[in-house]
């Protein structure tokens, strides 16, 4: 690299960095309460949640008789992640590693966005989508498996192994990065992707298992749960409420759900639809004719927004997921994920004035509350169409189209179409 590339690397940089650098110090000062944000405090699932589990864990078990550890083994890790600066209190450690993981994403997509055909959109992204979703970004583990997932992603194009082994790996921190398996091309990439993620993800159960036990006590605390006040299901019951609904709002295994008449009901429908999301996937890579470059990252964004909409619980942290793997669409020039990224990148926005600035409200369900979820929700519903449109498109109906073309018009409409990775 020549010195005045280097200079002008450096100050393209430098807007970006000095923003990311601003925007965290304003983060963190938010998590050490120096400056008070309206609503509940978020950092108390730190202080009280996640501090107790330290103490179980360092024991040698999991937590066996908490309901609200509904976490795979790995999560393990996360919880004794600050222990690892001893010289600090609990809560202050686990926000400063927060933060080394939101760095770590950032620092990710900085890399990526300098090399040939990619962007730094994708690091803009980041650096506007963590803050827009608050103090809650530090106050959960969710960073660290997004830091995962990014770099799963980022690699996975030349190195599909590590894509596997990555994805393995965040799946036993918090399960959805299993999901970035989704878009991984038929044939080698696939068949390397997806034995590593299996060799690593059984591996790594085994040690889990001898490591502690009660690795897998997590999947019976699943079974009793209600709609949470935050998902798309429970719009229903907002209105519902309004109309002489007899049901209530509690704290129920962790998270503020209804409980009442037809609560079963929509908590199977969100099942339903999650199952059909999963058959929808499954056509969709029956179908795929072509995978590009960006495939793998649309169609890891495309399967968790899909799998996010449809859970039962849409928790304020699940949008670092989605702001990630946004990023991480948008750090390919050629993306077409520009719309489903952009409506995100709203949703997260409301998403930090639904909870927690105006959390009572959504427990209310007064008219103030029941906007915002509509909002939160109506935004996300509508990035994933697009992201689904966007996804068939680009690698079922256009390949067909041009199939269909003779080939001097087909290269005349399309000069600069991606190299397909199943020819590279």
């Amino acid at each position: 690299m020549t010195g005045a590339t280097a200079r002008s690397t450096m100050t393209a940089l430098r807007l970006p960095l000095a923003v990311w650098a601003v925007t965290r110090i304003v983060l963190l000062l938010c998590v050490f309460k120096v400056v008070v944000v309206p609503g509940p405090d978020v950092t108390s699932d730190i202080s009280v949640i996640y501090q107790g589990w330290y103490e179980v864990l360092k024991t040698g078990t999991y937590p066996l008789d908490d309901v609200t550890w509904q976490y795979p083994p790995g999560a393990a890790l996360a919880v004794l992640s600050p222990g690892l600066l001893p010289f600090l209190d609990y809560p202050s450690a686990f926000f400063l590693l927060a933060c080394a993981a939101d760095a770590v994403v950032f620092g990710l997509l900085l890399y990526a966005g300098r090399r040939p055909g990619r962007t730094l959109r994708g690091a803009w992204l980041w650096v506007a989508g963590v803050p827009l979703l608050g103090p809650t970004a530090y106050a959960r583990y969710d960073l660290m498996v997004t830091a995962v997932a990014a770099a799963a992603l980022l690699a996975g194009l030349r190195r599909p192994g590590v894509l596997g082994a990555l994805a393995a790996f965040g799946a036993l921190l918090k399960v959805w990065p299993a999901l970035l398996l989704a878009g991984t091309p038929r044939g080698r990439a696939t068949l390397r992707s997806w034995s590593s993620g299996a060799a690593v993800g059984v591996a790594l159960l085994l040690v889990f298992s001898a490591w502690m036990p009660g690795g897998f006590a997590f999947l019976t605390f699943q079974r009793d749960r209600g709609t949470e006040v935050e998902s798309l299901g429970s719009l229903v019951f907002h209105v519902a409420r309004h109309f002489g609904w007899e049901g209530q709002v509690l704290l129920n295994y962790g998270s503020v759900e209804f409980l009442g008449p037809y609560v079963p009901l929509v908590s199977t429908a969100s099942m339903a639809l999650t199952a059909a999301v999963f058959g929808w996937l499954l056509l969709w890579r029956i179908r795929a004719r072509e995978f590009t470059t960006t495939t793998p990252a649309d169609a890891a964004f495309t399967a968790v927004l899909l799998f996010t909409l449809t859970s039962r619980v849409i928790s304020p942290q699940y949008m670092i997921w989605l702001v990630g793997l946004a990023a991480v669409c948008l750090a390919y020039r050629s993306s077409r994920m520009r719309r489903p990224a952009h409506l995100v990148l709203a949703a997260t926005a409301v998403t930090q004035f639904e909870f927690p600035v105006w959390f009572s409200h959504v427990v209310d369900s007064d008219p103030l509350g029941l906007a915002l979820l509509v909002l939160r929700n109506g935004l996300l519903v509508w990035a994933s169409v697009a992201a689904c449109r966007v996804l068939w498109f680009q690698t079922v109906t256009e390949p067909r189209l041009r199939a269909t073309v003779p080939a001097p018009s087909r290269e005349a409409a399309q000069p600069t179409r991606d190299k397909s990775l199943l020819g590279s």
